[in-house]
C-alpha cells in the first residue's frame, strides 16, 4: 500500500470515528446518582456539583453542534479558532472551557483531527494524547490518531504499538481490524515480518467477517 493511500484511508477513518463517536457519547452520557448522605451540607454540595456538570455538558453540546458543520465543510482552521461573526466558538476554546465533560472530550478528538488534517502534527498529537474520556470508541480513536501522528513523524514502531493499543481497548470497536492492519503494515515497513504476520493472522482469526480480510492475502504475501 502506498503511503498516500494509507494516509487517505486513515483520514477517512478519522472522519467516520467522529460520527460514530457522537452516537456512542450520547448513548453513554454520564449519569450522576446522589446517594443518601447524613450531612445536609454534603448533600447540597454534591447535588450542586452534579447539576453544574450536567449544565456544563449541555452548554458544551450546544456549542459543539454549532461548530460541527464548520468542521464537516473542511474549514479546519475556522473549526479550531471559531467564527466570532457567526457566534461560533472554536474547538480550541470549547476544549479549554469544557474539557472533562463528555462533550468537551468529544470536541478534543475533533480538535485533534482538525490539527492533523492541517498538517499540524505536534498539536494533533498533544490533543489526541490529552483525551481523558471514558468512551471506548473515542479512547481507541485517540490512540489511533496518535499513531497516525507518529507515522507522520516516521516513528513507525511507536505508531504500530499505538494501533495495537487502540485495537485492545474493546472488542466492540468496529475499527479494530483496520487498526491491526495499519500496525502490521508499519511492521512490514520496519522489516519486522514476524510481528506483521502475527497481526495479519489475528485479523483472519478474530475478524474473519471484516472487509479488511478481503485484501489481507496481498499483505500476507509480503511476510511469507
Amino acid at each position: 500500500m502506498s503511503k498516500l493511500h494509507k494516509k487517505e484511508m486513515r483520514e477517512d477513518k478519522l472522519v467516520t470515528l467522529w460520527y460514530e463517536g457522537l452516537a456512542v457519547v450520547d448513548k453513554f452520557r454520564k449519569q450522576f446518582i446522589i446517594g443518601a448522605i447524613a450531612f445536609v451540607v454534603v448533600v447540597a454540595s454534591v447535588v450542586g456539583y452534579t447539576f453544574y456538570n450536567k449544565s456544563q455538558n449541555e452548554k458544551a453540546a450546544a456549542l459543539l453542534s454549532k461548530v460541527t458543520p464548520v468542521y464537516d465543510s473542511g474549514a479546519y482552521l475556522d473549526a479550531i479558532e471559531g467564527r466570532p461573526n457567526q457566534q461560533i466558538i472554536g474547538l480550541k476554546k470549547l476544549v479549554a472551557d469544557f474539557g472533562g465533560t463528555n462533550e468537551g472530550e468529544t470536541a478534543k478528538i475533533l480538535l485533534a483531527n482538525s490539527y492533523y488534517f492541517l498538517g499540524k502534527i505536534d498539536e494533533a498529537l498533544k490533543a489526541y494524547e490529552d483525551y481523558s474520556g471514558d468512551v471506548d470508541l473515542l479512547q481507541a480513536a485517540s490512540y489511533a490518531g496518535a499513531a497516525g501522528c507518529y507515522e507522520a513523524k516516521n516513528e513507525l514502531e511507536k505508531a504500530a504499538e499505538l494501533y495495537i493499543k487502540a485495537a485492545g481497548v474493546s472488542k466492540n470497536v468496529p475499527q479494530n481490524p483496520q487498526y491491526l492492519l495499519f500496525a502490521g503494515i508499519n511492521y512490514v515497513e520496519l522489516n519486522q515480518k514476524d510481528k506483521a504476520k502475527e497481526l495479519f493472522n489475528q485479523i483472519k482469526t478474530e475478524y474473519s467477517k471484516s472487509m479488511v480480510v478481503r485484501d489481507l492475502d496481498r499483505y500476507m504475501a509480503m511476510v511469507e
